[in-house]
């Protein structure tokens, strides 16, 4: 067999040191790190073969997910990461154990009252369409991004703690924020960089090539529906400390063809028409686990488990019991095992079990699969009578939760999950589940009019800011909080672990949110763990996943057998 694994399963333990180490110690120089065979760049976890890298080749990618927009600031889905990261990079990269290293930046400093962050910012670092990466062109990234009219939620989120962005000199940003805010150096060191002479361009939010970025590729041609082409930048010299080797990527070129039914993208990896892919369902990794032919790997992602979002604001699901009885009408384990064969890790909390710190162990087990509780909640809620298709209703009313699926963003049999959770509601508690996958805008127009009952969702942002993303109210900076909960109590949490870098204090902020949201209040039913599938000819070396973040990483460190 010739596979390798950075599957990771429970829990990985607190690490109340790394963040505290992260804020109060200037990053100093790049080590680099030359090695013969090779991983993800800021990745390493998961590499395939070994020998000697080779310079040259063209790589072919077979991918389920087509962007949305090529533009890395405005572009939500996880999913596509991969394909951007190669063209557009950040000031910092992340290690496994949640500590930073150089990257643009080749050092920063918090100072002793957590408010103000200086980064100084790398030398002969240049943007595809010849300008040069400055302090100037890092503030004026920052800017747009704040600026409403090109990034509507930018002015909400994490950067509207900042108080101010200044190039103090040629080389150094200094950042100075209103309060403290413990999540601000995980969001700033990770935004993606983009000339400023991108921002004058008429496609700048849709992207493409005519956004330059400073990455190991340069994005040459999109071909809607089909694939993303790049060539290697020639150019390029500054890879973070976590890569595997320096200079110039490997490979010549690199393609990312669109393939999104995985019978279609697994049978052009079997036939040789693509050399990669992601997304391989659990139903159909045996094949290349077993084949010395291909290599493959997995691993869960950090951030926010594939869960259904429970619309607080619309009846039925405003009302507690509900929501609970929906939950607890499934055999979660029995859907899983059906829908991928063992394959996926189920959920348990609001946090990944990949994340390092905040992942609270003890809901493990303590919720779920108990029909006799799920029907009596819901006749203690007033659903006694049934129709004629077995379905509980109220006054007349048939019990129905609707969720609407968006299309772009169905992917690893998502769809196929949520019928079988729809099957075992029906059958365990006369709930009618209506699941509908829709166009995104129309998924789009039930958000913003809270018509729908549940919204199901994954996010790949660690630590607090993904955290901040669900619960805060939407007013400031909930951009995902998709169950519309205001409760004060959660602010309370989030604001305690916002104002502080003792990573205990801050765990223990989100672990009493994460009971109250899972268990208490039943806002959100996690469902599994989102995880990434490689799998690989095995003359392909060096795929992998990004340290921490745990997502496919770019083809930077990617190279051929001969």
């Amino acid at each position: 067999m010739s596979t390798t694994s950075a599957r990771s399963h429970g829990h990985l333990g607190r690490r109340p040191a790394a963040l505290a180490a992260a804020l109060t110690v200037s990053a100093i120089s790049t080590a680099f790190v030359l090695a013969g065979c090779a991983g993800g760049s800021d990745a390493g976890t998961a590499s395939s073969g070994t020998g000697t890298p080779t310079a040259g080749g063209t790589l072919t990618w077979g991918v389920e997910t087509e962007p949305t927009t090529l533009n890395p600031q405005l572009n939500g889905q996880d999913k596509t990461k991969l394909l951007l990261r190669n063209s557009y990079e950040q000031l910092l990269a992340r290690q496994d154990d949640g500590t930073y290293v150089p990257w643009l930046a080749s050092g920063y400093k918090v100072s002793d009252d957590e408010l103000t962050y200086t980064f100084t910012i790398r030398d002969g670092v240049t943007f595809w369409d010849g300008s040069t990466l400055d302090a100037a062109a890092v503030v004026t990234n920052i800017k747009q991004v704040l600026n409403p009219k090109y990034n509507p939620y930018g002015s909400s989120g994490p950067l509207s703690h900042l108080k101010s962005a200044t190039a103090t000199d040629a080389r150094t940003v200094t950042l100075v924020l209103k309060e403290k805010y413990a999540p601000f150096l995980d969001y700033v060191g990770s935004l993606a960089l983009i000339s400023p002479k991108s921002y004058a361009k008429a496609d700048v939010q849709a992207g493409g090539p005519d956004v330059a970025g400073t990455g190991p590729f340069v994005l040459s041609k999109y071909v809607k529906g089909q694939e993303l082409d790049f060539t290697k930048n020639a150019h390029y010299d500054w890879a973070p400390a976590t890569a595997k080797h320096q200079g110039a990527a490997y490979l010549d070129a690199l393609t990312y063809r669109f393939l999104p039914e995985s019978s279609v993208r697994l049978g052009a990896l079997q036939s040789g028409q693509v050399d990669v892919v992601e997304g391989v369902p659990g139903t159909q990794a045996a094949q290349f686990q077993k084949d010395s032919r291909f290599t493959y790997q997995t691993a869960l992602n950090t951030g926010t488990p594939y869960s259904l979002y429970f619309n607080t604001l619309e009846s039925p699901t405003s009302d507690v019991r509900v929501r609970q009885a929906f939950r607890d009408a499934v055999d979660l384990d029995a859907v899983l095992k059906s829908v991928y064969a063992g394959q996926r890790t189920r959920a348990w909390s609001a946090v990944s079990p990949a994340d390092p710190t905040f992942y609270d162990k003890s809901l493990e087990g303590t919720y779920g699969n108990d029909k006799d509780a799920a029907n009596t909640l819901l006749d203690e809620a007033g659903w006694t009578g049934r129709d004629s298709e077995g379905y509980r209703t109220k006054d007349g009313k048939r019990l129905t939760i609707t969720d609407y699926q968006s299309k772009p963003y169905v992917r690893d049999q998502r769809d196929t999950l949520l019928q079988a959770v729809q099957a075992q509601v029906k059958q365990n508690a006369g709930i009618d589940f209506d699941v509908q996958v829709v166009d995104s805008g129309v998924s789009d127009q039930h958000r913003a009019k809270n018509d729908y009952g549940t919204y199901d969702n994954s996010n790949t942002n660690p630590d607090g800011v993904d955290i901040e993303y669900h619960w805060l109210p939407a007013a400031k900076g909930g951009f995902i909080n998709l169950s519309n909960a205001t409760d004060p109590q959660l602010t309370t949490w989030l604001t305690a672990a916002q104002q502080t870098t003792d990573t205990a204090k801050r765990a223990e902020a989100y672990d009493a949110l994460q009971q109250y949201v899972i268990t208490d209040k039943a806002y959100s039913f996690p469902l599994y763990e989102p995880e990434d599938e490689i799998a690989a000819s095995s003359t392909v070396h060096g795929v992998g996943f990004r340290t921490y973040y745990q997502l496919p990483e770019s083809a930077y460190d990617v190279w051929l057998s001969k």
